[in-house]
């Protein structure tokens, strides 16, 4: 039972893997993964059953923040090899029938960029407006209060120019600015360098922190209570504010038309907008609104501590309010975050929750995007404070401890220098905890998460309620969610117990289900309209009538 759908739309209900390059497989054996190490796995992706690969940043960058400070848009930076290795990887994913999708980090740039070397020579050169400039105050302070999310003021004082430069992240990842034309130019042609290259999508990093505020207006202070959210931690200083004036500006809106616009001449090639702002779900709907903005977005509601089926529930629901013709992306974890399996399931998760996890991330409604290692049921590493690579980790610490527990190196075996990830000793330590679930060991067991990782997802490609129908949730006891699905003819019901006891919900009495098989969880325990999931279970059911 197959779905028919246009190759333009394979993005609708896809399962994007993310590959975090720098950790993934290292091919010469300097520590540090790579893109022909991307290409020596391809068949090992393949195995998952994913549609596509979204691998972040591999361009030319002095690695400030590994690889999201860009200081040469169109150039693969040499740790993780050229643009021959990259034109392979393409043909490889592409015979293995995987789309690629790039990251593309267009808000701001690396400091070594010729563009901002440029733009800080002088007030007066070509480029001098490229980047966001302004005088300081009377007193000599920065222009505003803007705050930078690494810590301390979003701006910097540079001695050249005799100015303040803005920047949203680290100190040398200055802004760039949106309001020029002619950079807005020069970015699409950026963009254009891959889609020529064959790239099926783009990831667009903090794509709403675009554009500022032309009249650099302060932003105003927030409530104590409300300092939680959107990533952000009330130890931050940046969690003080709301911000509305240092992006998502409504100018915006009319560069993602423009960007649409260009991907649209590559037909097939999907945009997938990462969404941080004060309204988040709100801005979701608006940039993916029509057919001229983004094909779809994700933000950060997932990606909290909070596990609780309520919250699910009420986050997707809000979600189906507003997105009413856009198309949700959603994931329980990236690179940016504290690893799903030790967030929701503390320090020693159990398997059953994290083969759980995964068909309830790809039950919602809408493409689902899932972290390197949520497969293998990776916990959180502990990295030693000496160990810390990550400058947001350096800046916090101890209050936060960086992103570099999520990050370390994906273990192919148990054994071996670098858990098969290496020949060298590599650039984040491998703990004994990731060496106990290595791809080897994993491989051999029927029951592993691993193979359980790949039996749902090549259960759930031949399931279209589950990848393009709508969704409707049904009152549950607490700790169970469960909802249906309806695609056509298809009518699905999914049920997910969230507890670590079993729990039973009474079903509609109209309903009559058939359950359904293959998908590796255990066959519902259903007396009349009663069902019972075991801890951590999931159903899954036809439902023949209602």
């Amino acid at each position: 039972m197959g779905i028919c759908m246009t190759d333009e739309q394979w993005w609708k209900g896809a399962v994007i893997y993310q590959v975090y390059p720098r950790s993934f497989m290292d091919s010469n054996g300097d520590g540090v993964g790579d893109l022909r190490g991307i290409v020596e796995k391809m068949d090992y992706l393949a195995g998952l059953a994913v549609d596509a690969i979204w691998i972040s940043p591999f361009f030319t960058s002095p690695m400030k923040d590994f690889g999201y400070d860009i200081s040469d848009y169109r150039a693969v930076d040499p740790l993780f090899g050229s643009l021959a290795d990259f034109d392979r990887l393409i043909e490889a994913a592409h015979a293995a029938g995987i789309k690629v999708i790039i990251d593309q980090v267009l808000s701001h740039t690396s400091d070594q960029h010729a563009w901002f070397q440029q733009s800080r020579s002088s007030r007066d050169n070509a480029r001098a407006d490229w980047y966001i400039w302004a005088d300081p105050k009377a007193d000599g302070t920065p222009p505003n209060n803007w705050l930078s999310i690494f810590g301390g003021s979003a701006w910097q004082w540079d001695s050249r120019r005799r100015q303040y430069f803005m920047h949203n992240f680290l100190d040398s990842q200055p802004d760039l600015n949106f309001h020029n034309p002619e950079l807005r130019a020069q970015i699409l042609e950026e963009v254009e360098f891959w889609l020529q290259r064959g790239v099926d999508g783009l990831r667009l990093d903090a794509i709403n922190f675009c554009f500022h505020d032309r009249q650099l207006r302060d932003n105003p202070a927030k409530p104590e209570h409300a300092r939680k959210g959107r990533g952000f931690s009330e130890d931050n200083p940046y969690a003080a504010q709301y911000h509305i004036y240092d992006n998502t500006r409504p100018e915006n809106l009319a560069f993602l038309q423009s960007l649409r616009a260009l991907l649209d001449r590559y037909p097939g090639v999907v945009s997938l907008g990462e969404i941080s702002s004060e309204q988040s779900i709100e801005t979701m709907a608006e940039y993916t609104a029509g057919d001229s903005r983004l094909h779809m977005a994700y933000s950060f509601e997932l990606l909290v501590d909070t596990f609780c089926p309520r919250y699910i529930r009420a986050t997707v629901e809000s979600f189906e309010a507003n997105l009413t013709d856009g198309w949700p992306c959603w994931s329980l974890g990236n690179h940016d975050v504290k690893r799903v399996l030790t967030r929701w399931g503390g320090d020693n998760p159990p398997a059953a929750l994290a083969k759980m996890l995964t068909a309830l991330l790809c039950s919602l409604r809408g493409s689902v995007c899932c972290y390197q290692g949520e497969e293998l049921g990776l916990p959180e590493a502990d990295i030693a404070p000496e160990q810390i690579q990550d400058p947001y980790g350096v800046a916090f610490w101890p209050m936060f401890k960086g992103r570099d527990g999520c990050r370390t190196p994906l273990p192919w075996t148990a054994g071996g220098i670098a858990a098969g990830f290496s020949a060298a000793e590599p650039w984040l330590p491998t703990p004994d905890a990731h060496r106990q679930r290595a791809v080897d060991l994993q491989s051999a067991a029927a029951d592993s998460v691993l193979n359980a990782y790949r039996r749902f997802m090549r259960w759930r490609r031949q399931q279209p309620a589950l990848r393009l129908g709508d969704i409707a949730f049904t009152d549950a006891p607490e700790g169970m969610l469960v909802f249906s699905r309806r695609y056509e003819q298809h009518h699905i019901l999914a049920g997910f117990n969230l507890s670590d006891s079993s729990r039973t919900i009474s079903l509609p009495p109209a309903w009559t289900l058939a359950p359904l098989s293959g998908h590796g969880f255990a066959a519902p325990d259903l007396a009349g309209n009663q069902l019972t999931l075991r801890a951590y279970g999931a159903c899954f059911a036809q439902i023949v009538s209602a």
